[in-house]
């Protein structure tokens, strides 16, 4: 970071202290969140899925809607401001109005828990991370060392969590909302350059207009893509959505496996945290393409072995393997869109493209999945979705574009960027 001037080291601490923050309240309400479904809300397998299937609809619908504002708006903070106020409700929603609903009346309770959910962070998050990498191309930074403050922050809110979830998940609610509070005001203070070095690579005079919308859903890359996304990231977050209760079983005491599901998660976090910093340089070497199809890999054999082991201390290996997966697929999804998409509509492809696709295996593939949770068991369902997401890595090799590395790409662009991760 030394290349940065005083100014932009100064920006990059307070991004990177919102980054943190946001991600510190998303695990206070997100980390133990099938868990807390399971335990509290009294709901099965099946209707947990329910859940995440129409916590995913109302997603799918607000991803590309907040993408479309990013790239109308620029570089201004209202959406993030909005996503913030939401997050800051979590103690009161969860405590007086979700909960309640999802005990009295389970389907009203499904679906107004979905409408807040994505406002604050299934689309929230998307929102942010796109922001982010943004804001880091226009200072001469790398999105991966901001995004890495992220995962520190999930890492000291699950360092404790879930021994506040013994005592009580209102806990972890109200620290979620006394972080949102104090992430409004870094976000306030951060400053914003329109006028860096770097904004002809990032801005566009040319605002996006639905014609690019239309455009990009007419790109056989967008689709080839969105056919990545659909057999390898469905299928490695559809599994980590009710992975906690998987986790547990392997326990006598399920407090005891809610307390140690906390404490991988700090590590899991860690993990992140470390592979941040390199993560980028690996990809700008190898190229996009070859770090997607990595991940894949990965995913893949993860499952698999998940779904064949017999053992507490080997599922506990396993599990932090997940953030190495989310760090190198969220590193090579930004480079591979900003290598292969045009800079108007780089938030509209990241929250349809990616965010929304997921969102989608979360309506298609969720509610199935639980399912066959409840009648095959965890172990042959992981079985089966690791065998889908080698399957697609495989075919993806054929169908997505081809890597630009540090060898072929534009020689400004190398520059600038070796100046960032410096």
């Amino acid at each position: 970071m030394e290349k940065l001037s005083s100014q932009n080291r100064l920006e990059y601490y307070k991004i990177s202290t919102f980054i943190f923050l946001y991600f510190f309240t998303w695990s206070a309400s997100i980390g133990l969140f099938a868990i807390w479904l399971g335990q509290k809300a009294n709901l099965s397998g099946t209707v947990i899925g329910t859940v995440f299937a129409v916590n995913g609809i109302f997603a799918v619908i607000l991803k590309p809607i907040y993408g479309y504002i990013l790239d109308k708006i620029g570089m201004s903070k209202c959406l993030l401001y909005f996503v913030v106020g939401v997050s800051a409700l979590m103690a009161p929603f969860f405590i007086y109005v979700y909960q309640p609903l999802l005990l009295s009346h389970t389907m009203l309770g499904i679906i107004v828990g979905a409408i807040y959910l994505s406002f604050a962070w299934y689309a929230g998050v998307a929102a942010c991370e796109s922001y982010a990498d943004r804001y880091s191309r226009l200072n001469g930074m790398e999105f991966g060392q901001i995004r890495m403050w992220g995962s520190l922050g999930w890492a000291v809110a699950s360092s404790f969590s879930g021994l506040l979830f013994n005592l009580s998940p209102a806990y972890n609610f109200i620290m979620g909302s006394v972080a949102s509070i104090i992430m409004l005001v870094v976000l306030i203070s951060l400053k914003v350059n329109t006028n860096s070095v770097y904004a002809s690579e990032v801005l566009t005079k040319e605002k996006i207009a639905p014609a690019d919308v239309y455009a990009l859903l007419r790109s056989g890359k967008f689709w080839a893509f969105c056919m990545y996304v659909a057999g390898v990231a469905w299928m490695m977050f559809i599994a980590e959505q009710q992975f906690s209760r998987y986790f547990v079983t392997f326990f006598e005491d399920v407090h005891q496996g809610n307390a140690l599901f906390g404490y991988l998660g700090t590590v899991q976090s860690g993990i992140e945290f470390v592979m941040y910093m390199f993560i980028p340089l690996v990809v700008n070497y190898i190229g996009a393409k070859r770090g997607l199809l990595i991940v894949g890999a990965v995913v893949g054999a993860r499952l698999i072995i998940s779904g064949l082991c017999d053992s507490h201390l080997l599922i506990s290996v396993l599990k932090p393997l997940y953030g190495l997966e989310i760090c190198l697929l969220l590193v090579s999804v930004f480079k591979y869109i900003a290598e292969h998409f045009d800079k108007r509509v780089n938030a509209t492809m990241y929250l349809l493209g990616y965010q929304a696709m997921l969102y989608v295996g979360n309506v298609v593939v969720s509610s199935p999945a639980g399912i066959l949770y409840d009648r095959i068991g965890f172990e042959k369902t992981y079985i089966l979705m690791g065998s889908i997401a080698l399957l697609f890595t495989v075919i993806s090799a054929f169908t997505l574009s081809a890597c630009r590395t540090q060898r072929n790409r534009p020689a400004a662009l190398n520059v600038a960027e070796n100046n960032a991760a410096k």
